[in-house]
């Protein structure tokens, strides 16, 4: 399938029941879908269970009946696994439109290949849009479902990233059975996330990571995930976060990653760990203490092997939202 990517303005608002009839270069626009990235709170490949949580990274996906005149990079063909997906979940295309006849715009925040799942947000992404297209009533779990099948064909995960795609379509985490019968069954259990109000995210970037670690790499460092899974039990999701990142670095042989999260501890970071297989890190650090966050900030921005310093929040369920939902 050929593929084709475009930008649009943000700041223009247009009614959903417009959005069809809306032409982007000669284009219509099928349909259109949001997701965000987000980072590992314990690695699905390190003791068989998964969890992530999503951050503020927006990702947005149109569906087109024609190419864009700007070229998006899809190296592992996810989105015509996407595709294949989205029809094996018993959907159709819209408007009787074939496989090659589909097109996608693409507008990330999420720097890719770095762990900050842009895989599973592009998945999660992409079939909202094709829902869109078609007026598709799709549950979470079939999105979820969807989105890990398409990134095993892709060959873009070795678990399935389900822990990845719940994170890029919901706030808060879960904890993640992969070898569950279900979807639904895999959920062990979730909670809320720290408060995006209390710490600001540092995702510090070093380039996209040059290799991806094999299942034989992990069990030799199984010590520091089940610290991760019994922290996570206990609540304490930057831990978690801490202790996954050291088993990691240690699977990856990453000796700079491990000095880059020591420091930052040691400079008054709450927690800091790689996230998915690498390279970005993970920082933590309270907002209230704003020299500390500044002192963190011109630690990475300072240091030659980092690409950038992207300032977030987590993406996690306020105590209002958790009071007001149905039980």
């Amino acid at each position: 399938m050929s593929s084709a990517g475009a930008t649009w303005d943000q700041g223009t608002s247009v009614p959903q029941s417009q959005v069809r009839s809306l032409r982007d270069d000669g284009m219509a626009i099928l349909g259109s879908g949001k997701a965000h990235g987000g980072c590992s709170l314990l690695h699905a490949a390190g003791l068989g269970y998964g969890a992530s949580i999503g951050l503020d990274l927006p990702l947005a996906v149109r569906l087109l009946d024609r190419p864009s005149k700007r070229d998006i990079k899809d190296p592992d063909e996810l989105l015509p696994a996407i595709l294949d997906a989205w029809i094996a979940g018993g959907y159709e295309f819209p408007n009787g439109l074939a496989k090659e006849e589909l097109f996608w715009a693409i507008m990330s925040q999420i720097p890719p290949r770095q762990g900050l799942k842009s895989s599973a947000a592009i998945a999660i992404a992409a079939l909202k849009a094709l829902a869109d297209s078609t007026q598709a009533v799709v549950s979470d779990e079939e999105y979820v479902a969807m989105a890990a099948q398409a990134q095993i064909e892709a060959n873009v995960s070795i678990t399935g990233s389900i822990d990845d795609a719940w994170a890029c379509l919901t706030p808060g985490w879960k904890l993640i059975d992969p070898r569950a019968e279900s979807i639904s069954e895999g959920v062990l259990f979730e909670g809320n996330g720290p408060k995006a109000d209390n710490w600001l995210v540092m995702i510090v970037c070093r380039g996209e990571r040059k290799k991806r670690p094999e299942l034989e790499d992990f069990p030799p460092h199984a010590g520091a995930y089940q610290n991760s899974l019994e922290a996570l039990q206990e609540m304490n999701e930057l831990v978690a976060l801490t202790w996954n990142g050291r088993g990691t670095v240690a699977v990856m042989n990453d000796v700079q990653g491990r000095k880059m999260t020591n420091d930052a501890i040691l400079n008054g970071a709450r927690a800091a760990g790689m996230s998915g297989s690498g390279n970005a890190i993970i920082v933590v650090a309270p907002k209230v203490s704003k020299p500390t966050c500044d002192r963190l900030l011109q630690l990475f921005e300072s240091n030659k092997d980092v690409t950038k310093v992207i300032q977030t929040s987590f993406l996690s369920i306020e105590e209002e939202e958790m009071t007001d939902a149905p039980s």
